[in-house]
């Protein structure tokens, strides 16, 4: 073999050893402390245009959860959900629909 062939081999394989990675599988993955979980949210949409009418809000502290969400139900009432999740109460909703049923 010419020695420029050879130079230019021993390149190739050095390059490509320096490439691959150590670990096949890729980095670990990030490890997140344990905190309890803290927020607050709410949003709504109302379009007469296209009758939509939903929303939801939710406040959570911990394992502490309360919110509720409504909904456009398709006889023309609006079903509102009203719940709340604790630790040892599970989860708990109370569900009413409001309005007077139209259909067409």
């Amino acid at each position: 073999m010419c020695r420029s062939f050879q130079l230019a081999l021993v390149a190739l394989v050095v390059v490509a050893a320096a490439a691959r990675p150590s670990d096949p599988y890729g980095p670990p993955p990030p490890v997140y402390g344990d905190a309890p979980a803290e927020y607050q949210f709410s949003y709504g949409v109302k379009d007469d245009y296209s009758k939509n009418d939903y929303g939801h809000s939710e406040d959570r502290s911990g394992y502490n959860t309360q919110g509720q969400y409504q909904v456009l139900l398709p006889d023309g009432r609006v079903q509102t959900v009203e719940y709340s999740v604790t630790k040892d109460g599970g989860f708990v909703a109370n569900v009413v629909a409001k309005g007077v049923r139209a259909y067409s």
